[in-house]
């Protein structure tokens, strides 16, 4: 296991330059720059910024330079907001991001494996009708439709949570961020655990265990649920990525300085370093979490091994 852990983070290594070096391309090729504005500045005043930059030199030139800064943990200053550096500013929103998605993580694991499990064990019941009309709901209506309208009825009608803003993490101005961004994960993962969990009581090692006479729970938890969780987890590591670096919609609705929300203001101002670093840490979220994925899959399926 730790050989094949190793590999896997050696050969991030040429994923990852992948990913930075088209990244890097796409910005830059983007219509407008990062000092395009609606008064356009003196063509002196322009120069001098291109070159303090170095946004005068050849495209090549740039990337090079900017692999080298990289490669020494530099990530550069940003155009847009100056008196920061990138790696200040994902200081400050990475930390928030990841609060809100670890919370709406753990908001999804719990309520779709309870409600997957419960739904498996009443199939074609009331209840399992009704979560699947639930989960059905979590996914087909988006959550910048969920969002507002969280803040309409809690915020604003009935005055019982904060509508926006980050209030030093309160507990208060998590509450709807949460559940907006969580509510679709739920839907999926109870619906991946109710379809694997049948399946899983169909087996024939659960139809051995009832014949021996093993409480329905001994067969829940260690036969059929260790089994049934493979799809979820499948899911959550792309999943976990995407919500521990930041929801762009929530961040933007409910007002909270992540780096989701950096990120549109990065690329709707050609803030080409932010939106790098933005780029870089989502890319090596997403390679971190597929490897505890796989890690995953081999403590839960006795059958994979991995060398």
């Amino acid at each position: 296991m730790i050989r094949y852990i190793l590999r896997r983070l050696l050969g991030a290594i040429p994923t990852l330059f992948l990913v930075v070096t088209v990244a890097f391309f796409l910005i830059r090729i983007a219509p407008g720059g990062p000092f395009d504005a609606e008064r356009a500045l003196e063509p002196t005043v322009l120069a001098n910024l291109n070159a303090y930059f170095h946004l005068d030199k050849p495209l090549y030139e740039q990337y090079f330079r900017y692999l080298g800064n990289l490669l020494q943990g530099d990530m550069g200053p940003s155009f847009f907001r100056r008196d920061f550096s990138v790696h200040e500013l994902l200081a400050d929103g990475l930390p928030v991001s990841m609060l809100l998605g670890s919370l709406a993580l753990l908001m999804a694991v719990v309520f779709g494996s309870i409600l997957g499990c419960i739904a498996a064990l009443r199939q074609n019941s009331w209840i399992d009708y009704t979560v699947i009309a639930i989960a059905t709901f979590g996914i087909t209506v988006p959550n910048f439709v969920v969002a507002p309208i969280l803040a309409l009825i809690f915020g604003v009608a009935l005055n019982l949570l904060p509508t926006g803003g980050w209030g030093g993490g309160h507990p208060a101005n998590l509450v709807m961020p949460v559940i907006a961004l969580g509510l679709p994960q739920v839907a999926v993962i109870a619906r991946l655990i109710r379809g694997a969990m049948i399946e899983a009581l169909r087996s024939d090692h659960v139809r051995t265990a009832r014949a021996y006479g093993l409480p329905t729970r001994m067969i829940v938890v260690t036969h059929s649920l260790r089994a049934a969780c493979l799809p979820a987890v499948s899911y959550l590591g792309p999943a976990a990525a995407g919500l521990l670096t930041g929801s762009i919609v929530i961040e933007q609705v409910f007002g909270l300085p992540g780096i989701g929300r950096e990120f549109v203001n990065a690329a709707l101002s050609r803030d080409y370093t932010l939106v790098m670093g933005t780029v870089i840490v989502i890319a090596v979220f997403v390679l971190i979490f597929n490897l505890i994925v796989d890690i995953l899959y081999a403590a839960l399926d006795p059958r994979v091994r991995y060398e």
